[in-house]
């Protein structure tokens, strides 16, 4: 009784200007800046991988961003009540035209949803192997990619909002990937490289923000002495499958280029920017990464190393459609 009470007053909520505070995904009035204040993004994998069967049988016409908000709409944000029935009688009734949002907290569902998974999903062109040759093939689907070059072997858990006591105790903002020194970290998804360089926290690191400025992608403690793809620096655009560097374990100091990680992994963070005052400040919205991880791994950039050089690069090119 006590979580329906929650729903009704999320339900009510939601519908002022868009402004999400901690707990469940909620939204209220701000004082003349009306953007999401918070997203907490527990959507099941089965449910990412349903809806994104969805909307690539359809081309489109039926979005997972839009289907997964009106499901939803449907539990609160209460994820813990997925089923796959659920799942699929939602969409069955939004390709039968039955289109209209049956909350009045959609809108929140819908923004929140498409700053997470925005861009990962449309139309490109990419090299495959066909009887030996190397051609070019155009697709509709998932075109993000995995964070760890396909050949290599991780282990990873569900280890968001753990507790981190470096320098200060804190929670883990970040998905932590466990692997090999000097794997070849993969650019999830075009972008801009943001910053490079070290940071007493995340040690050597380079964060890349989306196209459309609402992701910033944060890969953190790379490898001690070559931790980037040598050719990269602030500034550059990356593209989507693109090596962009190598794990390590570097940082936990304010000395530069030191091994103080125990474990070598991949810390990958991934931040929603709804307006530019979020980005560095207190106010910062940092999400759960394990089921879309999970999810990113059916689409794996190859890559091979450069003769002579610790350097790998993508072994196929691959070209997004701009629409």
């Amino acid at each position: 009784m006590h979580r329906r009470w929650i729903a009704v007053f999320l339900a009510v909520i939601a519908a002022l200007p868009l402004l999400a505070s901690r707990g469940k995904t909620q939204a209220k009035q701000t004082a003349g800046a009306d953007y999401i204040r918070y997203v907490e993004f527990n959507v099941p994998q089965d449910a990412l991988r349903r809806a994104l069967d969805w909307d690539v049988r359809t081309e489109g016409e039926l979005g997972w961003v839009e289907l997964l908000a009106q499901l939803a709409c449907t539990y609160g944000g209460e994820w813990g009540r997925y089923s796959a029935e659920d799942l699929e009688r939602t969409a069955q009734r939004l390709m039968s035209g039955d289109t209209q949002p049956h909350s009045k907290y959609y809108s929140y569902y819908r923004e929140a949803y498409q700053a997470v998974l925005g861009g990962l999903v449309g139309d490109y062109r990419e090299q495959t192997v066909q009887d030996g040759n190397i051609v070019w093939e155009q697709k509709y689907g998932l075109k993000a990619f995995y964070p760890i070059a396909a050949g290599y072997d991780i282990s990873h858990f569900d280890d968001f909002g753990v507790s981190r006591s470096y320098g200060y105790r804190r929670r883990h903002l970040g998905h932590d990937m466990m692997g090999q020194t000097g794997t070849p970290i993969i650019a999830i998804e075009s972008g801009t490289v943001e910053i490079m360089g070290w940071n007493q926290y995340g040690g050597w690191r380079i964060g890349i923000r989306s196209e459309d400025k609402k992701r910033y992608w944060y890969y953190a403690h790379l490898r001690k002495d070559h931790p980037f793809q040598s050719c990269l620096k602030e500034g550059d655009h990356v593209t989507a499958g693109d090596v962009i560097g190598y794990m390590g374990r570097t940082g936990y100091s304010a000395t530069e280029n030191v091994n103080n990680i125990e474990t070598t992994h991949l810390h990958l963070g991934l931040e929603l920017i709804f307006d530019e005052s979020q980005k560095e400040s207190d106010n910062e919205i940092w999400v759960s990464l394990y089921a879309l991880t999970g999810l990113l791994s059916q689409h794996r950039s190859a890559v091979d190393r450069v003769e002579g050089q610790k350097e790998y690069v993508r072994r196929y090119e691959f070209q997004e459609e701009r629409s």
